[in-house]
């Protein structure tokens, strides 16, 4: 042993040397600059477990990044420390459980007793060597990566030359230990010290890898023994006079056709393919708000609910995921993806399949459900779309019930656990410039069918990669922690006897739906596309001056950033010239040279593909465009005229746009005092006057031309329902013929528009009024009372004289 020692100090040096050469770090967390340390203060660095490869790294990356170095010894009022320890390891024994060591703070400890003036700082670092969810994946089990076992010497060195370009580091915020010693001494400080660590530890692991992941045979062999499923099997062995032998092999044949089997190997592949599938299709992917989501990570169960506006969304999102040093969740997708090819790939992705509707399959749904419950009761982070299926619009859709109730009824069941879980929502809205579907999503709603996928498809759109695609932005909102939100709807529902369907959730599932809705909404991001479409679609020709498309562009950021339209408003980068430049080089609208200054134009098809991206956006600015419309032929209003004027309009508005519900008395006169900012309105002995300069005036028409297509909807529908006595007509007659009319204005007045006589539009819009309690449904018949008729006789000022004889002879 003597002879080793003086061979140990050149070994280590070595083998330093070799690890700052070798490895890379692919994330470092928070960034060295970051840490907010005292430099007054002595700081050790703490690591969960003993690792000679950790250590070294640590010690390479501080003396990198300027960080107080992590070898050596620390010297505390004559006291040695090392500057880097971990956390002992359990003692194995064969004959009985392992024990932990002491924590190795103890003398510091001691020290910090004897001496009040003396203090030291620890900082818990977490290193993660690839990063496997701990589940058995043959070869790459033993080479691969970091998992919830710990691995040996061998396993360490190997995991190490496989995974050294692929490493992460996390470091925790720093603890004062002087902050955890008190009157009890230094003994209970120091245990107290080594939980604390251990939970943080722990919380990190389960941020950064996800719980640890049965193997999926012995997963679906649970959910098919489950007792929920043995009921619905021996329920349908006795009405279909079925052997339950066959029934159990059916429901393991449905629990393979929907469970995932989420791989390391897969992860990392998809992790380069979709760097380099970004690099080639976007300039970039902007990423905001993922901070929420590392503060929950830890403790909660996450199931991230996106909008869903194109098939990248899938993999977009967990690949921010992984980038950013998070779980990649298990992602809800159509069976109608499960093709050869892609359906194993996104499989091993995370991905677990669903079929389109399971209500006349008990024994599937039972299956589905179990799978469901299994993946949220053990912390698996989810995603899932609650739109259904992709918007055709570019608006969001109203969120389906399915997937929402589902995971309510599994929360439902945990909360009488002994420790419940905890689980967050997290909207999350993703924009994109341009999209790989236009050409499709344009064909479907102009009536056309929709093309089944296959790997012929997957072709075609590889074809489009070398065209320009922009940025994209994921924007994560404000997370819902369901216990908190359940507590608020119903402080009983925890003692509701445990059912398929309590009594509260046939009202917590649609008001959930609504609130993560208006969340993901909140969350939007402005880009140069949607704020362009915004200004040239309100023109009636689609044509507009450079100049003051340029002044519009700078109106409607300003307004936002006076009176925003949501609280986590992303707004672009850059001037209104640059972003002209960018919608030009896209290919979204043409530049027209002209002596008398240039001209902004979009050919019919080009304003047809606007419309998608206006509406991504539109409800930002439907106070503002609502306010401006009702400007539109009154030169004034004073704040109490408005009020009443605009009241019967807002709600239903704001309902369809999922808007944060907010009285329209305390919003407006920001609003106002915003166009006074702007030089669009003054005000004058109590009363908001339109400003008479001419270019002020043309700005103000633009807004208000922003809301004029939702409200010629609302007006013929109104009209439709009106014009025939309560209880006259079906929710789908209504539908359909407000339909046909809104058609049939679009074919009149020129516009291009298939989204403006959307069905599922009107739908919502007969669901609002519903909610609002303006109309009613008894025996498949709507019902409306003199209420409706007085708000429709209100709103009905909004509109010139010129526009309401156009609307009337519609709808004649």
């Amino acid at each position: 042993m003597a002879l080793a020692l003086p061979l140990l100090a050149p070994l280590r040096s070595l083998l330093r040397r070799l690890v700052n050469a070798c490895v890379e770090t692919r994330l470092i967390e928070p960034a060295p600059d970051a840490l907010a340390l005292d430099p007054g203060l002595p700081t050790l660095y703490v690591l969960p477990h003993p690792a000679l490869s950790d250590t070294l790294l640590l010690e390479a990356l501080c003396q990198r990044h300027g960080l107080p170095p992590a070898k050596g010894k620390r010297r505390i009022h004559g006291v040695e420390l090392p500057a880097c320890l971990p956390l002992p390891a359990r003692r194995r024994r064969l004959w009985r459980r392992g024990t932990a060591k002491p924590a190795p703070f103890i003398t510091a400890l001691e020290q910090l007793a004897a001496d009040p003036d003396a203090d030291l700082q620890l900082v818990p670092v977490s290193v993660f060597w690839g990063r496997a969810p701990g589940k058995r994946f043959g070869f790459w089990r033993m080479l691969a990566a970091d998992s919830w076992r710990l691995t040996g010497r061998m396993r360490r060195a190997l995991s190490v030359l496989v995974n050294g370009r692929n490493v992460e580091v996390h470091f925790g915020a720093p603890l004062r230990l002087r902050d955890l010693l008190d009157s009890r001494g230094p003994a209970l400080a120091n245990r107290k010290t080594a939980r604390l660590l251990r939970v943080h530890f722990r919380r990190m692991r389960t941020r950064v890898l996800g719980p640890d992941l049965s193997h999926r045979r012995t997963l679906i062999e649970g959910v098919a023994r489950s007792p929920e499923v043995r009921r619905v099997i021996e329920e349908l062995a006795r009405s279909e006079k079925r052997s339950p032998q066959r029934l159990e092999q059916r429901a393991l044949r449905y629990g393979r056709e929907i469970a995932s089997s989420m791989t390391y190997p897969v992860l990392r592949f998809m992790d380069g393919l979709l760097r380099r599938l970004w690099n080639r299709l976007y300039d970039g992917v902007n990423v905001q708000g993922l901070s929420r989501v590392k503060e929950l990570a830890g403790d909660h169960t996450l199931v991230y609910v996106p909008c869903h506006r194109s098939h990248i969304d899938y993999l977009l999102l967990s690949y921010v995921l992984y980038r950013d040093g998070l779980m990649p969740p298990h992602v809800a997708a159509g069976r109608n993806l499960d093709i050869p090819l892609i359906g194993p790939l996104l499989r091993r992705g995370g991905a677990f399949f669903m079929r389109r509707s399971f209500r006349d399959k008990p024994l599937y749904a039972a299956v589905f459900n179990e799978y469901l419950h299994r993946l949220l009761a053990r912390g698996h982070p989810l995603e899932y779309f609650i739109e259904g299926g992709r918007s055709r619009s570019g608006r969001m859709l109203t969120p389906r019930p399915g997937m929402l109730a589902m995971t309510l009824r599994s929360f439902h069941r945990s909360a009488a656990a002994t420790s419940p879980p905890k689980l967050a929502f997290i909207p999350v809205y993703i924009g994109y410039e341009r999209i790989i579907e236009n050409a499709s999503y344009q064909r479907e709603l102009r009536g056309g069918k929709k093309r089944k996928e296959s790997p012929l498809a997957l072709l075609r759109v590889l074809g489009q990669l070398r065209q320009p695609f922009g940025q994209v932005t994921v924007s994560v909102g404000d997370p819902l922690l369901l216990g908190d939100y359940l507590n608020r709807l119903d402080p009983d529902w925890r003692n509701a006897p445990i059912d398929p369907k309590p009594a509260w959730l046939g009202e917590a599932v649609p008001r959930l739906g609504i609130e993560l809705a208006t969340r993901i909404n909140a969350a939007a991001a402005l880009n140069p596309v949607n704020l362009v479409a915004l200004v040239l679609l309100a023109t009636p020709h689609d044509a507009l001056e450079e100049s003051l498309m340029t002044r519009q562009l700078a109106l409607l950021v300003r307004l936002q950033q006076y009176c925003p339209g949501g609280l986590d408003v992303r707004l672009p980068e850059g001037a209104p010239s640059d972003w002209i430049e960018q919608v030009i080089a896209l290919g979204m609208i043409e530049r027209r040279a002209h002596p008398l200054g240039d001209i902004l134009v979009a050919k019919p098809d080009q304003a047809s593909l606007l419309v998608w991206y206006r509406n991504n956006v539109l409800h930002l600015f439907a106070l503002a465009g609502l306010t401006a419309f009702a400007f539109r032929h009154a030169p004034q209003h004073d704040l109490d005229s408005l009020l009443h004027l605009l009241e019967p309009a807002w709600p239903i508005l704001a309902r369809e746009l999922f808007l944060e519900e907010a009285s329209l008395a305390s919003m407006l006169p920001t609003m106002l005092d915003a166009f006074g900012q702007a030089g669009l309105l003054s005000k004058e002995a109590g009363a908001w006057l339109r400003v008479e300069e001419l270019e002020a005036g043309e700005q103000l028409n633009l807004l208000g031309r922003l809301m004029q297509p939702p409200l010629e909807r609302g007006y013929l529908l109104l009209a439709t329902l009106l014009n025939q006595p309560p209880g006259s007509q079906g929710r789908d007659d209504l539908t359909e013929c407000s339909r046909q009319m809104a058609e049939r204005l679009a074919l009149l007045s020129g516009r291009d528009a298939p989204e403006f006589f959307d069905r599922n539009i009107f739908a919502g819009l007969i669901r609002s009024l519903e909610a609002k309690g303006w109309i009613w449904e008894a025996n498949d018949r709507l019902w409306y009372d003199e209420q409706l008729c007085e708000a429709a006789q209100r709103s009905q000022v909004l509109f010139d004289t010129e526009l309401r004889h156009r609307l009337q002879l519609v709808t004649r």
